[in-house]
Order: structure tokens, then sequence, then C-alpha cells
């Protein structure tokens, strides 16, 4: 504010000072042509404001007004010009002269005190002197009070805020009156604090359900182990031997999902991607089941469709939709994929009992088991479904439950065709 001031006030200095100057300049002229036309008005202006000199083509001073009677010439400017002299014999200070052309081929001279432009640019400037500061502190002063108590309620918020840890999520910023930035910016952090007290509760039921999940399988292989060990006669080697690889590799797949849920929570770099056939991906999986389940798994409807993404990541869709299917038909399995309308569709339907629709969107979290999958002998620890939609959404799709026209679940995907 303060150099926009001082722009400003050397601006309107210069435009006064030009404007003054211009009105002398138009007396200064007028004043030599009524001298021109009329030699006797040569002593009709005031002397210490004006003085007047006639020149001969020669430069010879034949006239002059009293004040410089006897004097040479004060000047020599040309027909239309302007000069400015410093000094004049009966006054200090500058003179403006104009000149203008003569009747007989000479030139007439007047020139006019430049005071009272100079009084008006001393007292100016006097004036912005003490002015400019004034008013610039004084817009300091406004300025610092005016964003003080703006930004009290930042303040107030900054001071909340940093009393608010991992372990008082729940409390929230009070709201200012009003409708302004502060307010939608208090209205804002309140929203984030809620999204990190959801995210924290769900991280902590994460951990509870892995720890609970892990224990599961070591409790196992621990309470076997010992009584192999306290009863060595009694112990079967082929049985035991049988339930620590089958426990451990539960504990295997549970510690890749979960490691792979935590890459695709953490944005982590992802596998490499390529043009990947989902229609080979589901024949695949599709002989993977008869082969292993013995399930009858319908392929019919499996039609050409192509993606962008990761081989792996969507193999490991399709296996774990295939698994989920195969564990709760009664008899038969279907899948299908086709392309429409720029997505890549794929479905995978049994003739299970499903899922019935209020438990559709719950199916989805982690660690979820519904009624008929509670079984950890039958069924997985409740992450399929979860890494199934986090792969999806990663590779920019979606994934929906439904009614299958099988009787069971109908699990649908889209994603969009490469």
């Amino acid at each position: 504010m303060g150099v926009a001031l001082l722009f400003a006030a050397i601006a309107l200095v210069r435009s006064v000072e030009t404007s003054l100057t211009s009105d002398v300049l138009a007396l200064a002229s007028a004043r030599a042509g009524e001298v021109a036309a009329d030699p006797g008005a040569i002593d009709d202006g005031d002397p210490e404001e004006e003085f007047v000199q006639v020149l001969d083509p020669r430069g010879t001073v034949v006239g002059s007004s009293t004040n410089v009677d006897g004097e040479p010439a004060l000047a020599a400017p040309t027909p239309g010009s302007r000069s400015t002299i410093e000094a004049v014999p009966f006054e200090e200070g500058s003179f403006l002269v104009a000149a203008v052309a003569g009747s007989d081929g000479g030139v007439v001279i007047v020139g006019r005190s430049l005071d009272d432009v100079t009084d008006a640019r001393q007292a100016m400037l006097g004036g912005l002197l003490l002015g400019v500061p004034l008013l610039t502190g004084l817009v300091g002063l406004l300025t610092w009070a005016l964003v003080g108590r703006a930004l009290r309620p930042v303040e107030a918020m900054r001071t909340e805020v940093e009393r608010i840890s991992a372990r008082a999520l729940d409390r929230r910023l009070a709201l200012p009156a009003g409708d302004d930035e502060i307010a939608r910016l208090a209205l804002t952090l309140n929203r984030m604090l809620e999204r990190l007290e959801a995210a924290q509760r769900r991280q902590r039921r994460f951990v509870a359900d892995a720890s609970h999940e892990l224990r599961s399988p070591l409790a196992s292989i621990r309470q076997h182990v010992e009584v192999a060990r306290e009863h060595p006669e009694r112990t079967d080697l082929e049985r035991l031997t049988e339930v620590v690889l089958e426990e451990d590799a539960r504990l295997e797949r549970l510690v890749e999902d979960l490691l792979l849920l935590t890459r695709l929570d953490e944005g982590g770099p992802p596998d490499a991607w390529e043009q990947v056939d989902v229609d080979d991906l589901a024949l695949a999986e599709a002989a993977r089941l008869r082969a292993l389940a013995g399930a009858q798994v319908d392929t019919r409807g499996v039609g050409a469709g192509r993606v962008t993404g990761s081989r792996t990541q969507l193999q490991r869709v399709i296996r774990n939709l295939g698994d989920n299917a195969a564990r709760h038909a009664r008899a038969r399995v279907a899948i299908a994929t086709a392309e429409r309308a720029g997505s890549v569709v794929l479905s995978v339907d049994d003739d299970g009992p499903g899922i019935p629709v209020a438990e559709r969107d719950h199916a989805f979290e982690r660690f979820v088991r519904l009624d008929e999958g509670r079984s950890r002998d039958a069924g997985g620890v409740g992450l399929g479904l979860s890494i199934v939609r986090e792969i999806v959404r990663a590779h920019g799709g979606d994934v929906s439950l439904g009614d299958s026209p099988l009787g069971g679940l109908h699990v649908e995907i889209r994603l969009p065709a490469a």
C-alpha cells in the first residue's frame, strides 16, 4: 500500500505541475499575441509576473516592458516554441517564455513567472510527505486489526486441532457463526476428523480381526504339537503332519491376503499392467474348479473381452469369485464374460443360498463371514470379496451383488475395456 501511495503521489504531483505549467504557457502565448497585434499594449501586464520584449528579424530588442527596459534579449526562441529561464533582472525564480511572430517579421517574447507552479508543487509535496506515511500507517493498523479479527477463529481452530491426538479423534471444532470461508474451513476440518476417526476404527477392527484369525491356526498347531509331545505313543505322525501343513497353508493364505490389502490400501506400486484377455482367465478358472472340486461349471456365456491391468491381480479376482461360488453352490456354477458399451462384464453365478439384500454391502467388509460361510473348514477368513472389490476399484471398475438366475448369488464385475 505504501508503494502504491508513493507512485500515486508522484503521479499526482507531476499531473498538477504539468497542468499549471500549461496554463502559464497559454497565458504567455495569449499575451504575446496581444502585443504582436497591438504594440501599445506592451506595458499592460503585471511587471512582477511577466516581461515582454519585441525583437526585430536580426534578434535586436526594439521594444520592451519597463521591467526589462535596456536589457538584451533574455531568450531567443523561434515563434511557436517555449523555453524556461532561471533568472531575470527584476525577479527571482524561473520564468516560462513563449514566442509569437510579429507583424514585421520580428518576434514577440513574453515570459511569465513559474512561482505559482513552484508554490503549488511545494505545498502538495509537503502535504503528501505527511499524508502518505500517515495513510500507510492507518491502512496498516486497520489491516492488522481486521485481519487479526478475521483470523482469530483460525487461531482458535489451530489451538483446538493441536489438542486432538490419535486418542481423541472424537473431538470436533466449534463452528464459527456465519457461512464464510472460516466457517466452511471448520466444517471441512470436522468432516476430515470424522473420516480419520472412521479410518481409525476400521484399522483397529482390522488389526483385531487379523490377530484373531492368525491366532486360530497357531493355536491349532500348538494344540496338536503339545498333544504329540505329551503322548508320543498315541501320536499319528501322518495326521500331525497333515494338520500342521493345513494350518500353515491357512496362515500363508491369510498373510498373503493381508499384504495384498495393505498394498491396495496404500496405493503402492502396482504390478506391471498389460493387455489381459478376461475370457482366457475365466476359462482357466473354470477348468481349475472342475479339476479340484468336481463342480459343474457352465462356461457357455464366456465371450471375448480384453482389459488393461495386472494379470496376477485379475487372476486373483476370478479365483476368489470361483472359490466362493464353488464353496456355496449346491451343484452348478456359471461363469460368463462379455464386452458391452465400452466395458468388459464378468459374472459368476451359483445355485447356492445366495446373500440377502440387506447383507450384500456388509459382505464386502473385511473378515466378514455370513451365516452360511462361518465355518472355517468350509470357508475362508472373510477377505475374498474385500480383495475382489479393492482390486476391481484399482482397475477403475465396479462390483455388485444380485440374485442369480440359478437361484443363488450373482456377482457382476465391470472393467473398462482395453
